[in-house]
């Protein structure tokens, strides 16, 4: 089933940003099988899963769109269509979108080798479109074009550097990128945005594929670092996620929530009341319901009889009623009613149906994929 996304059309760009060989340009890789995620990647693709009510890749494109680089392309995979039916031209974006069809997962590089007609002789960022940066990446970008590397890419501070690629330095200046180390010499993963000129082409070129049968992004990175060519690192001052797990997807989306402005293009009747920060959107109607933000309600939903608790999302179409929501995503068209514990740290599909449950005790957290269907009992 095609995903329908309600986005404003952007007017005034971002002037495009220029180097050496012409516009920069952009890469989003949109077509891994995102496993982590099931049961949600059962029938959509990852980068879908929305953040405050708005796709994870969507935010990718704004990112690319606010540095000036509007020339888009994405590489997609069985869920091609899905992608394309949300994003569409990319102009109500503010991008030019080109899609690029990758046949299996064969890896990051090998996506970028993929690209290489599109990308030509530009620089351009790679951004792994279920990463999720809050704040954006405008600084590093200008500072890529700026300061004359060949590549540049990003760090963040984790805490199991065990499970990430991590950056190695040798008299202040990057040396090796060490794929999951047992014993890291730093705690800074490399995440995945990078920036890169068309150096990166030849690398991959004479890559082998790794154990895993596919060609790495460390590796062709190794492969500049071993050519002698100049390969930036960065720290981010900012948050970092990368959105493949539940757990991910609820920390994003409380993260996001807490920078918006509350605004109410809704109905609030006299029953009801409201703490902000809280978004409703055009045509919801909120009833004999209490509304503790930060939270956002989207277009058309209905909340009555219910308490909606920090940190949630709650789609288009939703219908809320007799329930208490908090610190949840719940997805366009779904319906949850009369369920009489809480709903807490929850991730619920599309067009879920959800129903009952008086005689349960203790709080739900739940991971509903889309069109599922629940009756709990009474008693």
């Amino acid at each position: 089933m095609p995903i329908t996304t309600t986005i404003t059309k952007k007017t005034n760009p971002p002037a495009a940003v220029s180097g050496a060989s012409g516009p920069m340009k952009g890469l989003i890789l949109s077509g891994g099988k995102g496993s982590r995620l099931r049961p949600f990647t059962y029938t959509n693709a990852k980068q879908l899963v929305p953040i405050a009510n708005k796709p994870v890749l969507f935010y990718a494109i704004d990112q690319l769109v606010e540095c000036g680089i509007t020339d888009i392309g994405i590489i997609v995979g069985d869920t091609a269509e899905q992608v394309k039916a949300a994003v569409g031209d990319g102009s109500a974006l503010g991008a030019n979108v080109t899609y690029i069809h990758q046949d299996a997962p064969l890896g990051i590089a090998h996506a970028v080798k993929i690209a290489r007609s599109y990308l030509g002789d530009s620089r351009f960022v790679l951004y792994l479109g279920d990463n999720f940066v809050l704040g954006g990446i405008k600084p590093f970008v200008d500072d890529f074009l700026a300061n004359g590397a060949n590549s540049q890419i990003l760090l963040h501070p984790v805490e199991n550097p065990q499970a990430f690629g991590i950056a190695q330095f040798s008299d202040g200046r990057l040396a090796r990128i060490i794929e999951k180390p047992s014993d890291p010499p730093t705690n800074l993963a490399v995440i995945g945005v990078y920036m890169l000129d068309s150096n990166v082409f030849e690398v991959i070129e004479h890559q082998q594929p790794s154990g895993r049968g596919e060609l790495e992004i460390t590796d062709a990175l190794q492969g500049l670092i071993d050519r002698g060519l100049k390969v930036d690192a960065k720290t981010m001052d900012r948050y970092w996620i990368d959105t493949g797990k539940m757990d991910d997807i609820l920390n994003a989306n409380r993260m996001v929530l807490g920078t918006l402005t509350p605004h109410s293009e809704g109905v609030v009747d006299e029953r009801s009341l409201v703490y902000d920060p809280v978004i409703l959107g055009p045509g919801v109607r909120i009833e004999n319901s209490v509304l503790r933000g930060p939270l956002i309600v989207g277009r058309d939903a209905e909340v009555v009889d219910s308490y909606i608790g920090p940190s949630t999302a709650i789609d288009r179409r939703c219908r809320i009623r007799g329930c208490r929501i908090e610190n949840s995503v719940v997805m366009e068209d779904t319906v949850i009613e009369n369920i009489h514990w809480p709903i807490v740290q929850s991730l619920i599909g599309r067009s879920v149906e959800l129903r009952g449950g008086h005689a349960a005790g203790g709080g739900y957290s739940l991971t509903l994929g889309d069109h599922s269907r629940i009756e709990m009992p009474d008693g």
